[in-house]
């Protein structure tokens, strides 16, 4: 039968295969802490082991460091942003940030998203996802700045000086739906029509006669089969 020090060196085989593999980088900080704390866990047994104490090894756990992955995530929603010609720059304001260890604060970039994992601060962990950047950026030319209380994500611009009207494609969908259409591969009279309902409710009482009484001369010479050219 294997000993407790025989399996601890088999999971800790199996961890570093499956880091080898894994490619998400949160899945990744897991497996890595799970790697450090069987390696602590291993090293505590056999210190224990060579002062003749091995009998006691399977009664009570050895003490260990616990991972930076304990506590729970807080999701990160607030945050400001603003961008100059090179870079897109995200502002996350986190209390005390800038005393927790630069290990502990990681950003994971692609061409159109970036992932922050802020690990044990004040016994929390802090992930803010942002995916479907409204342009592509460039992975190697972004990074990462901590300063006092707060976190700052440069996003470096694969084409400079274009501007960004929104931060994300989901974004600027959600803000040009709030607009009127002005669709020209629709009836244009959809549009037309879309501009003067926003301008009958918004209108005083002259306004919505005016509007009323053009309506209704319209609607008749349509009735009567007018056209003005």
């Amino acid at each position: 039968m294997a000993s407790a020090l025989d399996e601890l060196h088999k999971d800790l085989e199996e961890v570093k295969g499956l880091l080898e593999k894994a490619t998400r980088q949160r899945a990744r900080d897991a497996l890595t802490a799970e790697k450090s704390r069987i390696e602590t866990e291993i090293k505590n047994k056999m210190q224990q082991k060579a002062q003749g104490k091995a009998d006691s090894l399977d009664e009570k756990p050895a003490a260990v460091v616990a991972p930076l992955t304990t506590g729970y995530t807080v999701k990160i929603s607030n945050y400001g942003w603003d961008q100059s010609d090179k870079f897109v720059k995200i502002y996350i304001t986190l209390t005390g940030v800038h005393q927790v260890p630069t290990e502990n604060v990681q950003v994971h970039f692609t061409e159109r998203s970036f992932d922050l994992l802020v690990k044990d601060l004040n016994g929390k962990n802090y992930s803010m996802i942002v995916n479907n950047l409204l342009k592509p950026i460039s992975v190697e030319g972004s990074s990462k700045k901590v300063k006092t209380d707060t976190v700052l994500i440069m996003c470096r611009k694969k084409a400079e000086s274009m501007r960004w009207d929104y931060l994300t494609q989901v974004e600027k969908e959600c803000k040009e739906k709030e607009k009127p259409s002005y669709d020209t591969e629709t009836d244009p009279s959809e549009g037309l029509m879309n501009v003067l309902k926003k301008i009958y409710e918004d209108g005083d009482d002259d306004m919505k006669r005016t509007i009323n009484k053009a309506w209704v001369e319209s609607r008749e010479k349509q009735a009567k089969g007018d056209t003005e050219f």
